[in-house]
């Protein structure tokens, strides 16, 4: 099936399996590996991209449901010569993240969140994170990462 698809701002034009599932599409054809692949159930959030403005579990999406649409991936954050988005200095200044395979969830999922809010609560941030899933921080720095990025991030 054709797609017809803006990621990260770029227009792609592709003929794809009609059961490819976006997050395939992004990994395999694109080669924005960012998107990470955990449960493949749409469960861990690892996958988690950007669908015109809204969050959207890859894994559980076909490209071809994305045709005519925009797509952001955590690689649209920042460029790979830098600087570090706001949100990404953030999480590294607090130490949000171990071994790293849910940071991309994390980081587009607090994206989409702080985009339209300022002045967020603990309790908000943790309530916006609860469908990423994280076996190795624990959540605090995570939850502080955001925070600390709501106050420092001119949007």
């Amino acid at each position: 099936m054709r797609l017809c698809v803006r990621v990260n701002g770029t227009s792609v034009v592709r003929d794809v399996p009609p059961r490819l599932t976006l997050a395939d599409f992004l990994r395999e054809d694109l080669r924005l590996t960012g998107t990470h692949l955990g449960c493949e159930h749409g469960v861990c959030g690892a996958c988690t991209v950007l669908l015109d403005g809204a969050s959207v579990r890859s894994c559980i999406m076909f490209a071809v449901q994305a045709d005519g649409c925009d797509v952001m991936t955590v690689e649209a954050l920042a460029p790979p010569e830098g600087p570090l988005h706001p949100l990404q200095d953030a999480f590294r200044s607090r130490h949000a993240l171990q071994c790293g395979f849910c940071t991309p969830g994390f980081l587009v999922t607090a994206y989409e969140f702080l985009l339209e809010r300022h002045g967020v609560t603990e309790e908000e941030v943790r309530e916006t994170i609860s469908g990423n899933l994280c076996r190795c921080t624990g959540y605090q720095g995570i939850v502080e990462a955001i925070l600390l990025a709501d106050e420092k991030w001119d949007r």
